[in-house]
């Protein structure tokens, strides 16, 4: 992936956000700009930076559109940090079982207090 690590890219509020605005498809440098303003408070050409630091890193794509510069994402990199989490999901899927069980063991419990009270 480059010299910058996925993870220095996708630490940044910013850099996360254009992301989930290119998520929902290609957009404009301009259209992306405007929101990141608007809801960071940050100049045009910080988003700029932004937006170069995405594309130098893989994970997002550009192309010309008469004066228009598109901006995709690239899912490649997402996969990469995909690939690196899977080894930790057995934790989170361990931890998310347990849960469901005691989810279940708790509404089990109610009903029988729910059912218990209705008999008396």
């Amino acid at each position: 992936m480059g010299r910058v690590h996925a993870f220095d890219v996708l630490g940044d509020p910013v850099r996360r956000r254009i992301l989930e605005l290119l998520a929902s498809g290609e957009q404009a440098s301009g259209e992306v700009s405007a929101v990141i303003r608007d809801e960071f408070g940050i100049s045009q050409p910080a988003v700029s930076q932004h937006l170069k630091v995405l594309r130098d890193s893989g994970f997002a794509s550009v192309r010309a559109d008469g004066n228009r510069r598109l901006y995709a994402v690239d899912a490649a990199p997402l996969r990469e940090v995909d690939a690196w989490l899977e080894r930790f999901r057995g934790f989170w899927d361990q931890r998310l079982d347990a849960l469901g069980t005691e989810l279940a063991r708790g509404k089990r419990e109610r009903r029988r207090q729910g059912e218990m009270s209705r008999d008396e």
